[in-house]
């Protein structure tokens, strides 16, 4: 676990158990003995000065608290076992404090399932506290806080929960705007802007205030841009001081993919990287893949959980040490590959990865990213009336430089790209010939992406 030991209760109530049965008491007392000055000694302590490693997690996460279908508990619980290292329970406009008693048959009948008896089978009674009964029908669960699940689930370099809110909203202009706030210590309230820029604006202001008033590093994203095809790239580089989106949203039918008239979400991110690094001179977006997972019964597939996540390097699991490694953009999003190494020489310009072996896969690696010179006029898409689409601008030209190019493209789990001088920015997409192991219709085979160096 990258330098971190750990001791278990259970061990130590095993061997009690058994030096009582089958030891003299002499012997045992020595035993014993010999354990705790183990443990005096530093066994299940955090090593000093841990080498960074990569850790697993994913920011966008819901629960009955609002939209979800499963209690946060049993959320917590499968992101936990799946070997998940930290989770962000980002339910919309509200953090899970308080009191919510919830009906047995409202959980039930949005779950498909009977998941208030999965939740008592998993947890127990004397966790699952009721009121009134099955039998008059009257019967409500109250849902856990989030300081409740935590003390369940979380476990020191193993397992962490980031408390967190999905803002939710709607601009002046009618757009849908959501964005994730993590590692909150106080509730906020969506902040309406007359735009979506000043509504992205607000909200960034909004959490900066909160994080110098609660002393937290806030981390805030941006989330699904085509969800209702409410964000356009202009709008993600004209709000500069925004550094995070989610490349990447697990829901199916989001429109991550575009369409004929929309441009996919990968396209709005080098479209806004290069208006913000070659007209604002400000630094690119950083990109994120979450699940946005709301079901979890395995009855329904548009939003499950173990389709995107993000793997960050830090030598710790706190929320700050996270929050500050995604910030140094020291990260990748993935829906399956993992990367044992991503690495930028910027002396030698040279960006490589190298990628962890899965049996039968097979590994492409392209280079993306936008060359000096680039004309930054686009020209306004249109349906097949030749009506003007309020989407992101067509960057596309029929000669020089263009946005998002491919410079390279390598085969093997070795890739390497060294930029040549005349690169505003390059990223790197790999792709697997294997399915996710949780599969999505919008995206069929596995992928990961890396972060936009040399523009520094």
């Amino acid at each position: 676990m990258g330098g971190l030991t750990f001791y278990s209760e259970k061990p130590v109530l095993s061997l009690l158990s058994l030096l009582r049965s089958r030891c003299h008491p002499w012997r045992a007392l020595a035993v014993l003995t010999f354990f705790a000055a183990a443990i005096a000694a530093g066994f299940g302590q955090m090593a000093k000065d841990p080498e960074p490693r990569w850790w697993k997690g994913n920011l966008h996460t819901h629960t009955l608290w609002s939209d979800g279908d499963d209690f946060p508990d049993m959320v917590a619980e499968w992101y936990r076992e799946h070997g998940y290292h930290f989770l962000a329970l980002s339910d919309h406009n509200l953090l899970s404090q308080g009191e919510l008693w919830m009906s047995a048959k409202a959980v039930n009948r949005r779950a498909g399932v009977d998941a208030v008896a999965k939740y008592r089978q998993r947890f127990g009674s004397r966790w699952v506290e009721t009121r009134g009964t099955a039998a008059e029908g009257n019967e409500e669960i109250r849902l856990k806080t989030l300081d409740e699940v935590r003390s369940m689930v979380e476990e020191r370099g193993r397992f962490l929960m980031i408390p967190s809110e999905e803002l939710t909203g709607t601009a002046g202009d009618g757009r849908s705007l959501h964005m994730n706030a993590s590692n909150l210590a106080e509730q906020l309230v969506f902040q309406a802007g007359a735009t979506m820029r000043e509504s992205i604006l607000r909200n960034l202001q909004m959490v900066d205030q909160s994080a110098k008033r609660t002393g937290r590093d806030i981390l805030l994203h941006v989330n699904h841009p085509n969800y209702k095809w409410g964000l356009t790239a202009e709008d993600l580089a004209g709000v500069v001081d925004e550094r995070f989106f989610e490349v990447w949203n697990g829901v199916d039918n989001d429109n991550d993919p575009g369409d004929a008239t929309h441009p996919d979400t990968e396209t709005i991110w080098d479209i806004a990287n290069t208006l913000r690094i070659a007209r604002y001179q400000a630094a690119p977006l950083y990109g994120l893949a979450t699940d946005d997972s709301h079901d979890h019964h395995d009855n329904k597939a548009r939003a499950v959980p173990g389709r995107a996540w993000v793997m960050v390097r830090s030598r710790y699991l706190h929320a700050a040490a996270l929050i500050q490694a995604i910030r140094r953009g020291d990260f990748y999003s993935t829906t399956g590959i993992t990367l044992a190494d991503v690495s930028y020489d910027r002396a030698g310009r040279r960006l490589s990865l190298q990628i962890e072996p899965q049996a039968g896969a097979e590994f492409v690696t392209r280079f993306v990213g936008t060359r000096k010179g680039v004309s930054l006029e686009g020209k306004p898409r249109r349906d097949v009336q030749g009506h003007r689409l309020e989407t992101t601008l067509d960057y596309r030209t029929g000669s020089g430089p263009q946005i998002g190019e491919v410079f390279a493209e390598v085969k093997g789990r070795a890739p390497s790209y060294t930029l040549r001088g005349d690169e505003l920015y390059v990223r790197a997409v790999v792709t697997s010939n294997l399915k996710p192991a949780v599969e999505s219709s919008e995206l069929p085979l596995q992928r990961a992406w890396t972060q936009p160096v040399g523009w520094q």
